[in-house]
């Protein structure tokens, strides 16, 4: 029954963009059509994820996941560079990698319950969060005293994307071949959808995901406003998570049915993939449109390194529980917190 209502429920989508682009109903109503038409787009996704790992395995599942559901953030936030929301943008990208650490795999955890997870490429993906956010402090503190979106700032941001983009070919390629080697495809026939449907499904879901979220971003500045909320709040939280529900719907739902290390690469390589992959690609890209400055503030950059210190700390063993997730999502509320006390620069 309650995967008839989640299929049902994908007609959100196009019902919220026809809401929005034939009828043009006010952005309160958008939000709240997109933010609903995003959940079972989520699960559409966790879905196919799942399918597409008993042939893959969890390791390469969860990176086809990453993969998939970051698509909308590069949208969003080349969206936002054509429209001049520098400080949106470094808030929303910095703000993803936060609430995949913290949020998402602390949510799976909660709901998860005990279990294990693969601790080489969870701490892999912490590292790679690390080495960025310690290369990110090389346009930032330049940024702290002075204009934060200069062209030689950009210029810098630029060849430290270079680096983190080799960095991110190079560990992808390692983790690919690392996963590939561990997974044992089994004997029997395995039951669900073939490889190609999964891929399918990935595709259409994650195109449908950035349209629906492009709406949903649209009408954040109007609903913030009403809420009385700032916009690098709006950017590192609201958007983040909007930008992420791909991520927290998969990694929940295969938490749920006790596929932990699934869950756990789900999370992790998102994180990681923005951080090495996503910022950079964007950074690049927007030379196209108008060059963008890696310069964060410092409460962004406290909460990049904190986030995975905190996160490596609770799960250096390599098992799950559900204490460990509540306190993951406590590292959350902290730094939803700082983001809402920092204010706009």
């Amino acid at each position: 029954m309650t995967r008839k209502i989640l299929f049902g429920s994908l007609a959100l989508a196009p019902f919220a963009l026809i809401a929005h682009y034939v009828f043009h109903v006010s952005e309160t109503t958008t939000f709240v059509l997109a933010a609903l038409a995003l959940m079972p787009l989520a699960w559409l996704i966790g879905e196919a994820t799942e399918h597409a790992a008993e042939h893959t395995g969890p390791g390469i599942g969860g990176f086809l996941n990453a993969t998939f559901g970051n698509a909308p953030e590069l949208i969003i936030a080349l969206l936002a560079v054509n429209e001049g929301l520098t400080e949106v943008v470094r808030g929303s990208l910095t703000g993803s990698v936060v609430s995949n650490v913290l949020l998402v795999l602390g949510a799976s955890l909660a709901v998860g319950g005990r279990g294990l997870l693969d601790r080489f490429s969870s701490f892999l993906s912490f590292g790679l969060v690390l080495v960025a956010t310690a290369l990110f402090l090389v346009p930032s503190v330049a940024g702290w005293d002075g204009d934060p979106d200069t062209h030689s700032l950009a210029v810098a941001s630029a060849v430290i994307s270079v680096v983190l983009l080799v960095v991110y070919v190079a560990v992808t390629w390692f983790s690919l071949r690392r996963h590939r080697a561990l997974h044992v495809a089994s004997d029997e026939e395995i039951e669900g959808w073939s490889l190609g449907r999964s891929l399918g499904a990935l595709t259409v879901a994650t195109i449908a995901t950035a349209l629906v979220a492009e709406i949903l971003v649209g009408s954040l500045e109007a609903f913030a406003e009403k809420a009385g909320l700032t916009d690098f709040f709006v950017a590192a939280v609201i958007v983040a998570i909007v930008g992420n529900a791909a991520e927290h719907g998969g990694a929940v739902i295969v938490a749920f049915r006790g596929k932990i290390a699934l869950a756990g690469e789900i999370a992790l390589s998102s994180a990681a993939q923005v951080a090495v992959f996503l910022i950079p690609a964007v950074a690049l890209l927007s030379w196209f449109i108008e060059p963008l400055s890696l310069s964060f503030r410092p409460v962004e950059i406290a909460a990049l390194g904190g986030s995975v210190v905190f996160a490596g700390a609770v799960l250096h063993r390599g098992h799950s529980s559900r204490a460990r997730g509540a306190l993951l999502l406590a590292g959350y509320a902290v730094v939803v917190v700082a983001f809402y006390l920092a204010g706009d620069r």
